[in-house]
């Protein structure tokens, strides 16, 4: 066996922007394409916001402008402005800024001084300029490389900073932009920073009641049992109530940031709401009846707080906390005293959660016998049969195991029939790709209850493949992808999973773990080229390149698409849809609508909008080309 050998010509010193540009996953996450929330180029922006955010918080500049264009962003803000002769070094060295002074920025999100250097060595073009009394600075950067230093100038603008990049098209391959993640970030500032006004692109946000409005926002279209309880002290603020939706849905947040993965702010709320009820009813509630259904927003402000990874989605701070209390301690209290108070003083609120819980706890003991059964045949199945070619990473691995953006990138295929589920598993990255195979259409859940899902094989397996039976905490996979055929049935077997997970798993759908996997509808080749399309359009055009002499594929199944073909769907070029629920959403509505019986609204839906053509090449009969996705699937996915 060869032996590599290791002396000092293997030891290498890489300055700080070229340790950003090599280890990018480091420090913003995994990379992406835009279609996820999570993706480096939202990172990037709010890198750049939270300095503006920062400024706001401590006293300075009441409004913040953003505007973003296909493949660039500008921010303004109207706070204090870099010190002038520390512009360059703010955005250029690590470990320099002023956010290491405590005093100066108390309660900030950004304590280890790489935020904007992580934005300029990411981005191709990066220009920064601070104003401060009657004075303005400047300078560009490529790459992370200073290209020019502007010299100090006179000017009339007010004060603060304005920050222009471009990400590098090279780091985040065909990107773009998704406005409701953006404007879902902007929210989130605008909720958690009251009176704070955010301009994006002409568009105002701005909030006037805190995570009362965010939490009203959230739920406009949903069926709450009580009004709000909105709750806020000192460096704490809460909003919750209960629906009728199945699991949780939590809004947590440090000093602004929206810790996406909850941690020990959120787990000490949880634990002192069912203590508080507990005590407050003088009853042994289970912990599941008392947070069933239950949707609430938590905002804590701490000193110095420790995360579990650069991106800042979960908090690991267990000590510091206002006041020298510890992170439970200090949250644990506010809420008793406060919820309890509360439910004294709304005797209407008291009576309605009272309700809710009672409910909870008696669906939950109706089918724990089923789940008892069904628990014990998943873990036999899981012994003995195929059905789940599982990754070496999960999602729920500890940070300190993996590199962070591995574990963003783990993600589990859906997909129908063994013939597609070979071809994903040969072509698929074994570290990160896992694949799950159903057999048959799954059942249609619309108006169902959760036991249903207990007493179906197909949809308890799936459930203990993702690790969500009970909570989403433990999910394996970032990405669960639903890759069906792209004919009729694979279409109706893609919103019978839609339908599981909205009925279900919505929270696994509003914090964006669900996606589409989009894959070619056609294959054109000559000797020399291929290409592959993924609609009418897309083909058309390849054969003009061809100038007409193509041979092509009509890809009706997964199955028909070769291992090393799939390595191209699935790997770096891989194209995902995200099912993406907007506030106003009504996942009743919807499902009623398009799952459930037939209903002359719906028969004149498919009246009104189906169009035939015919293949102008095989001259096979295909549905006509949209100018937008199809109404139904556009209701389900957007």
């Amino acid at each position: 066996m060869a032996q590599a050998n290791y002396t000092e010509d293997n030891i290498r010193h890489l300055d700080w922007r070229e340790h950003i540009r090599m280890r990018p996953g480091m420090y913003i996450g995994k990379l992406g394409d835009g279609s996820a929330s999570d993706d480096g180029i939202y990172v990037l922006l709010k890198e750049v916001i939270d300095n503006s955010i920062d400024e706001y918080v401590m006293g300075f500049g009441k409004q913040i402008e953003v505007n973003v264009d296909e493949n660039s962003v500008r921010v303004r803000d109207y706070g204090r402005g870099i010190p002038l002769g520390k512009v360059i070094e703010c955005v250029s060295q690590i470990n320099t800024g002023g956010k290491y002074d405590s005093k100066a920025f108390k309660k900030s999100v950004g304590l280890n001084g790489v935020g904007t250097k992580a934005v300029n060595a990411l981005s191709e073009y990066f220009k920064v300029k601070a104003v401060r009394e009657g004075h303005a600075k400047a300078a560009e950067f490529a790459f992370g490389e200073l290209q020019k230093d502007h010299k100090l100038q006179k000017t009339d603008e007010p004060n603060g900073t304005e920050v222009i990049f471009r990400p590098d098209s090279q780091i985040f391959r065909k990107f773009r932009f998704r406005q409701e993640y953006i404007e879902n970030q902007l929210w989130n500032y605008a909720y958690l920073n009251a009176g704070l006004k955010i301009v994006y692109n002409g568009q105002t946000f701005v909030s006037k009641n805190g995570l009362l409005d965010l939490l009203s926002h959230k739920t406009k279209s949903e069926h709450l049992r009580y009004p709000i309880i909105h709750l806020h002290g000192e460096d704490i603020e809460v909003a919750m109530s209960h629906g009728d939706h199945y699991g949780e849905q939590y809004y947590s947040f440090v000093n602004g940031q929206h810790t996406t993965q909850g941690g020990t702010h959120l787990n000490a709320f949880k634990e002192a709401v069912v203590e508080t009820i507990n005590k407050h009813y003088n009853r042994n509630f289970d912990r599941k009846d008392v947070l069933s259904s239950i949707i609430a927003a938590v905002s804590v402000r701490i000193e110095e707080p420790v995360f579990e990874s650069q991106t800042k989605t979960k908090l690991g701070s267990t000590e510091i906390a206002p006041g020298g209390l510890g992170i439970r301690t200090f949250v644990g209290n506010f809420i008793k005293e406060k919820l309890d108070n509360y439910l004294h003083k709304n005797p209407e609120v008291r009576s309605d959660l009272l309700k809710r819980i009672l409910q909870s706890e008696r669906e939950r003991k109706e089918i724990a016998d089923i789940k008892k059964l069904a628990n014990q045949r998943a873990k036999k199945a899981n012994l003995h049969n195929k059905k789940l070619r599982d990754c070496r990473i999960h999602f729920n691995d500890p940070p300190k195991k993996t590199d962070e953006e591995l574990r963003l990138a783990t993600t589990i295929f859906i997909t129908e029939g063994d013939s597609a589920s070979g071809s994903l598993t040969k072509a698929r990255d074994v570290q990160t790709q896992a694949v799950f195979s159903l057999r048959g259409k799954p059942l249609n859940c619309y108006g169902l209850t959760k036991k249903v899902v207990y007493e179906n094989e197909e949809l308890n397996l799936l459930q203990h493949a993702l690790n969500i039976e009970d909570t989403l905490d433990d999910l394996r996979y970032n990405r669960v992808v639903i890759a069906t055929d792209a004919d009729v049935d694979g279409m109706h077997i893609r919103l019978l999973l839609l339908t599981f997970f909205l009925q279900f798993f919505p929270e696994l759908v509003r914090n964006g773990h669900l996606y589409i996997l989009e894959t070619p509808l056609f294959r054109v080749r000559d000797k020399k080229q291929t290409f592959y399309c993924y609609s009418e359009t897309e083909k058309q055009e390849a054969i003009r390149k061809l100038r007409g002499k193509a041979e092509i594929t009509r890809f009706k199944g997964l199955g028909e698409i070769s291992p090393s073909e799939f390595g191209d769907f699935i790997g770096p070029n891989i194209r995902l849809e995200p099912v993406v629920l907007s506030d106003d959403t009504g996942i009743d509505k919807i499902l009623a609508y398009y799952m459930g019986k037939n209903t002359p609204e719906r028969q004149d839906f498919i009246i009104n909008n189906l169009r035939i053509e015919k293949d102008e090449v095989t001259g096979d009969v295909v549905p006509a080309e949209q100018d937008e996705a199809p109404a139904e699937e556009e209701a389900l996915t957007a």
